[in-house]
C-alpha cells in the first residue's frame, strides 16, 4: 500500500519532480503552491499517471502564509485519506542581498515563507501522525544551513532557523514514533538562483564582488543536478522507513558539510572565499 504524502511548493522544480516518481511509485499525492495553472495541470499528469489503479491525487492552490488555509487543507487531506504518513516541506524563497543593503521588510517575508511556512505545515499534521503512532516530516533545508555564504545572510538565516526547528522537535517527537530529516542540497539547475541575483546598485562597495560571486554561482549551476536527478532522491529519502536525519542530494553539499564539520575556521573560509572567486 503506497503512503500519502503532503508537498508543499509541488508545482516546479524538485517538488514537482518528486511528486511524478512517487506517484508511479504508488503513493498518493497531496500537496499545494501559489501557482493555480501549475497545480491544476500537475493534477491532470498525476491523475494520468496513476491511471486506473484507485489511487487518487489532491492537490490546491494555496500560500504557504494561508495559516486558516493551511488547517483547511489539513481536514481536507485527513477527511479523504484518513492518515498522511510523510509531509515534505519544500516550499522556500530566496534572498540574495549585501547585509548593509537588504530591505529588511522582504527579509521578513523570507522569514515568514522559509521558516514559520514549514513551521505552519508541520505543525498542521503532527496531531494526525501522533494518534497514529507513525509519520515522517522531512523539511528541505539547504547547505546555506550550516555553511553560510556572502550575499546570502537573510537566506542563510531562514535556513540555520528551519534546522534548529526541526532538531528541537525531533527530540520531542521521537516517542510519538515521528521522525524527522533534513535535507541540505547545496544547488540545483533550476530558476530559483537567477530569480534573486540582483547586482548591488552603481556606487555600493559590495558591487564588484557581488558581481564576482554571481558569475561563479551561475557557473556551478550549470553542472548541479538537475530537478530530475534531485526528486529521485527526495522519493527514496521519502521510501526509507528511517531516513536518516542529515540528507545531501549533491557531491557538493556533502563536500562543504563534510570540511565545515572538521576543518578550522580560517581555513574553511579560505577554501569557500576561492570556491565563489571572491578572495
Amino acid at each position: 500500500m503506497g503512503q500519502v504524502v503532503v508537498i508543499t511548493g509541488v508545482a516546479d522544480g524538485m517538488g514537482k519532480e518528486a511528486a511524478r516518481l512517487l506517484a508511479a511509485a504508488g503513493d498518493s499525492i497531496v500537496g499545494f503552491d501559489i501557482d493555480q495553472a501549475g497545480i491544476a495541470a500537475l493534477q491532470i499528469e498525476l491523475d494520468e499517471i496513476s491511471g486506473a489503479s484507485g489511487q487518487s491525487h489532491y492537490l490546491v492552490a494555496l500560500n504557504i502564509t494561508d495559516r486558516p488555509g493551511i488547517l483547511r487543507f489539513r481536514d481536507e487531506v485527513l477527511a479523504r485519506y484518513a492518515r498522511v504518513d510523510t509531509v515534505l516541506s519544500n516550499v522556500g524563497i530566496g534572498f540574495f542581498s549585501p547585509f548593509e543593503e537588504a530591505d529588511l521588510e522582504a527579509a521578513q517575508k523570507c522569514l515568514e515563507i522559509n521558516v514559520i511556512g514549514t513551521a505552519a505545515i508541520f505543525q498542521a499534521f503532527i496531531p494526525a501522525m501522533r494518534r497514529q503512532g507513525a509519520g515522517k516530516l522531512i523539511a528541505m533545508s539547504s547547505l546555506v544551513g550550516q555553511v553560510p555564504f556572502p550575499f546570502e545572510s537573510i537566506y542563510a538565516a531562514s535556513k540555520f532557523a528551519v534546522e534548529g526547528m526541526v532538531m528541537s522537535m525531533r527530540y520531542e517527537l521521537a516517542p510519538f514514533g515521528i521522525r524527522v530529516a533534513l535535507i541540505q542540497p547545496a544547488q540545483v539547475s533550476t530558476t530559483f538562483a537567477a530569480k534573486i541575483h540582483q547586482l548591488p546598485p552603481q556606487g555600493s562597495p559590495y558591487r564588484e564582488r557581488a558581481a564576482r560571486f554571481i558569475a561563479r554561482d551561475d557557473q556551478l549551476i550549470k553542472s548541479a543536478p538537475t530537478p530530475l536527478q534531485a526528486g529521485r532522491k527526495i522519493a527514496a529519502i521519502v521510501h526509507q522507513e528511517r531516513p536518516a536525519y542529515y540528507q545531501q542530494l549533491d557531491f557538493m553539499s556533502s563536500f562543504f558539510l563534510l570540511l565545515n564539520r572538521f576543518l578550522p575556521l580560517w581555513l574553511r573560509d579560505a577554501i569557500l572565499l576561492n570556491h565563489m572567486d571572491i578572495k
